[in-house]
């Protein structure tokens, strides 16, 4: 049994997560549940749970601020939320789960099927999570990369190129390194978006400050610094010697 507390401060969203838990989840245990960021602390030092279930918005003290006075997070966490983009973006970076209010019950137990595969304390990431959204002006510099061995915590700046693989996204680091992601390139764009990196064509995304050369052609190819070669599509040329401009001539 998981032993997990609901942090949420609208009684009617408790009361549809501890039903959905029931029918869904006979594993996850509701050991109490709480309305408050106070009430949550008390909760979390008394009973030592094993998952939190989270809301992101609350009054007084919201979900942020109450990881914030727990320093120590050795417990799972799955977010609860409305839409917030922002925050959103920020939990995919760091490769933490949430589940968009009202939680679909599909969505609640493939996140609860993940917490049960791994159980293990997620510090750093919480850390990587509370630093950029006390920080939204500063960029992250790292990004979580989930993959078939664990999770691994790459600098964003040594990442040359992301390649599709199906379901799967092949990245290519500094140092001739290469980590198979467990994300679509679709995904990986969509995270890397507000950083130094374009979608060149349908397979690849690149990091633009890695770039040596670009090659004319119908779409052209471009030279990275590792001496890879990666083609440009002819519909994200323009887009592509638009960002190279300011940056590269």
């Amino acid at each position: 049994m998981i032993k997990a507390l609901i942090i949420d401060d609208e009684p009617y969203s408790c009361e549809a997560l501890v039903m959905l838990l029931a029918k869904c989840c006979p594993d996850v245990q509701v050991i109490e549940v709480c309305h408050s960021g106070a009430n949550a602390l008390k909760a979390i030092q008394q009973h030592a749970p094993q998952l939190i279930f989270l809301d992101i918005e609350m009054p007084r003290m919201n979900g942020f601020e109450l990881l914030e006075k727990v320093g120590n997070i050795d417990f799972e966490i799955i977010f609860t939320t409305s839409y917030d983009q922002y925050a959103i973006k920020a939990i995919r970076m760091s490769a933490l789960d949430y589940l968009l209010k009202p939680i679909d019950r599909i969505d609640l137990q493939r996140a609860v099927q993940k917490v049960q595969q791994r159980i293990r304390p997620q510090t750093q990431q919480i850390e990587m999570l509370l630093q950029k959204l006390s920080n939204p002006g500063v960029p992250m510099n790292k990004i979580a990369l989930p993959t078939m061995e664990g999770l691994q915590l790459v600098q964003l700046d040594t990442i040359i190129s992301c390649t599709s693989d199906s379901n799967y996204t092949i990245f290519k680091l500094k140092g001739n390194e290469k980590i198979i992601v467990s994300k679509t390139l679709k995904e990986v764009e969509e995270l890397l978006s507000e950083y130094s990196y374009l979608r060149v064509h349908h397979s690849s995304v690149v990091n633009l400050n890695e770039i040596r050369k670009y090659i004319k052609g119908e779409g052209g190819h471009l030279v990275m610094s590792d001496g890879s070669t990666i083609d440009v599509s002819r519909s994200r040329k323009e887009m592509l010697l638009k960002k190279l401009q300011p940056v590269k001539l």
